[in-house]
């Protein structure tokens, strides 16, 4: 009988994948464990592998296809086989590790692999609660976030608004003359933030009595790591408990010329450029890429995204989605989906980027190619598989208490190849350490904020318009434009606009979606009412301040309940 082959879901929080390529064709043979396809969400390149033995029969979803989680992907059968309606069979649930067991304080011994969000929030958690804590970070403490991610991201975009702010304060009759952008203290203020803050957690790692040590750790037994340390030494150190937190790396497409090309750039290059670039070609158009534009587009460079899929985005909400993409064409950005990159080349300046477009591939010329097309875990050099750790290729496979197969280990954050966020590493952080110093934590991640970093902010928590139908929950939508908000029209021209999503049966929420300004500030209140199991009522009975942006964030659970106040009821 044939084997449904489905879209998998890879983080609580996933609702679709895109097809980015197949690797095997209909009529292949297959073995279990082969590479069918390669998919993308917001964030993440992942593999799709065979878990049954035959032929692929059939291919369902074509390459640049949106499929949501469980979706049909493919059959595996006989050669010549009659494609059937069985459902592929489920893999077996992974068992859950011991309990652990308290020990007095200063009796258990702990391990973190890496020092980024995850990490260190793991390490001082284990600490607080009476462990005798080793942190091994091979580059620097605060990881991918703090030095080469979210914070020096950020430090560019306020640069970047701040700018544009100067250029449109004569609306409000002061008139700034900038007569140029100094790059090189706007790198000076970026990387004295970074440094500032990694100089914080160092400050944490001694007040909270952790020895970190500078090296690589792999896996000699299943209580034992490797140590290599920077200064060329080795030491085994054995330990009651090991949590890994070693992060991702940016991901490498197979495009023919991006690996030879020094004008092709991944995140970390983007964030360090000697200046800024007339020119940049985005290959993704996730939340790295589409951060990076923002803030280079307004800088003065002309940007070009491309993106495989038929939406910016891919995991946030559609209609808002459309909104910030005409938001952002109409300050210049060009904007291309369901393109795909064939190939780059040299040129005279920076790279000639072949993209094939509606079955037609057109040339396009950039002084610079940002090449965003997700994360990968970076776990190879731990040695997973001599010790039995579970994993699928690299990934790391836990329960909901960040528990490993392998007794007293665990693990969080990107090296789990799921949701790679900063605030869920740090939060699968507090579990891990909880449940290794005997309590017993449970990660939860339907709280889990999405925040995109654009001109207005982009955020979102819980069920999309699109999951809710998908799931077949009976909901209705409120909506409220910021154009109706005091606060939002004096500080951006009130674009924008909020969106809950309601059980319809109970009232409770479902989902907050929010785009204008503070939305990654807002957001916070709406993931705070899907943890409580708060109704549209609890909302709305909650006095907001005016003039708020938060004001907006009731108007719309009004709005739920057609009571708006100001806006018309439909």
């Amino acid at each position: 009988m044939a084997v449904e082959v489905k879209m998998p879901q890879l983080g609580l929080t996933m609702e679709e994948g895109t097809v980015s390529k197949w690797v095997k064709q209909e009529g292949d043979a297959v073995k279990v464990g082969d590479v069918l396809l390669e998919i993308t969400t917001d964030k993440l390149t992942s593999e799709v592998t065979a878990e049954a033995e035959g032929t692929l029969i059939k291919i369902v979803a074509q390459e640049g296809e949106d499929v949501p989680v469980k979706g049909l992907l493919a059959y595996i059968g006989e050669a010549g086989e009659q494609v059937g309606a069985a459902p592929a069979q489920a893999a077996p649930a992974q068992a859950a590790a011991p309990a652990a067991e308290k020990k007095p304080a200063g009796e258990t011994k702990v391990a973190v692999i890496g020092g980024g969000p995850g990490g260190y929030v793991a390490a001082i958690r284990a600490a607080q609660l009476g462990g005798k804590v080793t942190l091994i970070e091979k580059n620097k403490l605060g990881g991918t976030c703090l030095n080469v991610g979210c914070i020096p991201t950020k430090a560019i975009l306020h640069a970047a608004e701040a700018l544009t702010e100067a250029k449109e304060m004569a609306e409000y009759g002061i008139h700034i003359e900038v007569k140029n952008v100094d790059w090189k203290q706007v790198q000076a203020k970026k990387n004295a933030i970074t440094a500032q803050l990694v100089g914080g957690v160092t400050g944490l790692m001694k007040a909270n009595k952790i020895q970190v040590v500078e090296g690589t750790a792999s896996f000699a037994s299943k209580d034992t790591l490797a140590v290599l340390k920077k200064d060329g030494t080795k030491e085994n150190m054995t330990f009651d408990k090991i949590i890994i937190a070693a992060g991702s790396v940016p991901a490498v497409p197979p495009i023919p010329g991006v690996k030879e090309n020094a004008n092709c750039v991944d995140s970390t290059g983007a964030l360090s450029f000697e200046e800024i670039p007339k020119s940049l070609l985005v290959i993704g158009g996730g939340v790295i890429g589409i951060e990076l534009a923002t803030a280079y587009s307004k800088f003065g460079t002309e940007v070009t995204v491309v993106e495989a899929a038929p939406k910016l985005l891919p995991m946030m909400d559609g209609e808002l989605t459309a909104q910030l993409r005409k938001l952002m064409e109409a300050k210049g950005v060009k904007i291309m989906t369901d393109a795909k990159v064939q190939s780059v080349e040299a040129a005279a300046v920076g790279a000639k980027v072949n993209v094939e477009i509606g079955g037609k591939v057109q040339p396009f010329a950039a002084e610079k190619v940002l090449v965003a097309v997700g994360r990968r875990t970076d776990t190879e050099a731990l040695g997973l598989d001599a010790v039995g750790i579970a994993n699928d290729r690299g990934r790391i496979t836990v329960n909901d208490k960040m528990e490993t197969n392998v007794p007293n280990v665990y693990a969080i954050g990107d090296c789990l190849g799921k949701v790679m966020l900063a605030h869920v590493a740090s939060a699968q952080g507090e579990v891990a350490a909880e449940n290794a110093l005997g309590e017993n934590a449970v990660y939860n991640g339907a709280t889990n904020p999405s925040c995109v970093y654009t001109d207005p902010e982009f955020a979102g928590v819980g069920l999309t318009e699109e999951k809710a139908k998908e799931m077949g929950i009976a909901y209705q939508v409120g909506k409220f434009p910021l154009m109706a908000n005091g606060k939002s029209l004096i500080m951006n021209g009130g674009v924008g606009s909020i969106k809950f999503i309601i059980g319809t049966e109970y009232k409770e929420v479902l989902g907050v979606h929010i785009l204008g300004p503070r939305a990654t500030d807002l957001i916070g209140e709406c993931a705070l009412a899907i943890g409580m199991e708060a109704t549209v009522e609890d909302i709305i009975a909650a006095i907001h301040a005016h003039p708020t942006v938060t004001e907006a964030v009731r108007e719309a659970a009004l709005a739920a309940e057609k009571r708006a106040i100001h806006i018309p009821n439909k």
